[in-house]
């Protein structure tokens, strides 16, 4: 009887051992979640570790759901830690001999540090408003030529084929904004989602993706996103489906310190332009020439008040003025902006602005040439009826209406502009 009695508490015993291993496999040891690891990414710009060799990929950035437990793993943080540490000595050589503000444009900056977030500085945020195909491509790749950018580029990409004038989606808008250009990532999962399924909302970042490139794992991590962005003494934004009239609340931010520049086309250009991209054609706000004129005259009008009101922080120009005399434009925006305009920059529009290279999207381009191809590749009954709904809208901006098919081919279509308060 004892023999039995032992021989069934033996099974029993085997029992449990065989539950608690199935659990324990399931489930997991409640002990291996206890470590809550902490990311430190204000290190000094002195003193960081020497960053190991980035691994290569070929494959695009994969489009699975973030999986929450990696992004907080030692080796995620890790990882995130060594490539912040890269990033901020890369920054430092490229500013070494950087003319600063120095109390030039409005600006105290002396130091490098007097504009990088992570050491409590405040950087220098660049912000161009536009509609699709108005030349701001250009101007963006402009901006990033000068050192040390971080481009937030058309960061509402995620919003669609939309112009956002109003309710209900200006609110939104302008928070997602405001996250990015205070370099906080963590509530902007919409955002982020996007961008693992459609690579173009990062890639115009140069420094970013090729830590993308050699880190997918940590590529759309915000705690990455945010450690980069902050290391940045400079930043710099294009908006083109955001009106005017919305975006004067980021120049109203004082904290922000924003400066806007405006970028308007002449809409002949921009619906002949928008004629070659597939992702207009079912959207009216893009392929609508009443739409795109009415916004037109709404930008105007918001532009006329906000040059009042922020005289040293809003500022106006053409895409057909920029094109024509580039140097001397983009040098003039430079110093509103209170950029240097830096060597890397000259070298840009040297080999930017001479000849056609590419395709729709280059910004390979005969600059002089660029803004006025709609002559020659639009009917003049196309340009007719552009002509017919944006009559408020060019005699606003200073655009000169064709006659006739000959006429539209010789004539210059803009006059000497200033915007009149």
């Amino acid at each position: 009887m004892s023999k039995l009695a032992s021989f069934y508490g033996l099974v029993g015993l085997g029992s449990l051992c065989l539950v608690f291993l199935f659990f324990n496999q399931r489930y997991g040891s409640p002990m291996k979640h206890r470590i809550q690891p902490i990311l430190a990414v204000g290190r000094s710009w002195e003193d960081f570790e020497t960053t190991p060799e980035p691994y290569e990929f070929e494959e695009p950035v994969s489009n699975a759901p973030v999986v929450k437990e990696a992004d907080d793993s030692v080796a995620t943080l890790n990882e995130i830690q060594q490539v912040l540490n890269l990033q901020r000595r890369m920054i430092r050589d490229d500013m070494i001999g950087y003319q600063y503000p120095n109390g030039r444009y409005n600006k105290s900056a002396k130091r490098l540090e007097d504009l990088v977030m992570e050491k409590n500085g405040k950087p220098i945020r660049s912000v161009i408003i536009t509609t699709w195909r108005s030349g701001s491509t250009f101007l963006g790749d402009v901006l990033t030529a000068h050192p040390g950018v971080f481009y937030h580029y058309e960061p509402l990409l995620d919003f669609d084929i939309v112009q956002i004038r109003g309710p209900p989606l200006a609110s939104q808008a302008l928070r997602n904004l405001k996250a990015l250009l205070n370099c906080e990532y963590e509530d902007l999962d919409h955002y982020i989602q996007f961008g693992r399924g459609h690579s173009w909302l990062l890639n115009h970042n140069s420094p970013l993706w090729k830590q993308c490139q050699s880190h997918r794992r940590i590529c759309y991590n915000h705690r990455f996103l945010s450690g980069m962005c902050k290391l940045f003494p400079f930043q710099s934004m294009k908006l083109v489906r955001l009106r005017l009239r919305v975006a004067q609340q980021l120049l109203a931010d004082e904290k922000l310190a924003v400066r806007l520049i405006l970028l308007v086309r002449d809409p002949r250009g921009t619906l002949q332009s928008r004629k070659h991209r597939s992702f207009c054609r079912e959207s009216p706000d893009c392929s609508d020439p009443s739409l795109l004129c009415a916004d037109m005259v709404s930008d105007y009008n918001a532009a006329v008040e906000l040059q009042r009101k922020y005289p040293s922080t809003f500022r106006v120009i053409r895409y057909e003025d920029l094109a024509v005399e580039p140097y001397k434009h983009v040098e003039e925006l430079f110093k509103f902006y209170g950029l240097d305009f830096h060597p890397s920059v000259k070298r840009f529009l040297d080999t930017h602005t001479k000849n056609d290279v590419g395709g729709v999207s280059s910004t390979y381009r005969n600059s002089k040439a660029a803004p006025f191809h709609w002559r020659a590749d639009l009917e003049f009954e196309e340009v007719e009826e552009i002509q017919r709904n944006c009559v408020v809208a060019m005699k606003h901006w200073g655009y000169v209406h064709a006659i006739n098919a000959s006429h539209q081919r010789e004539f210059n279509p803009i006059t000497d502009y200033v915007l009149r308060l």
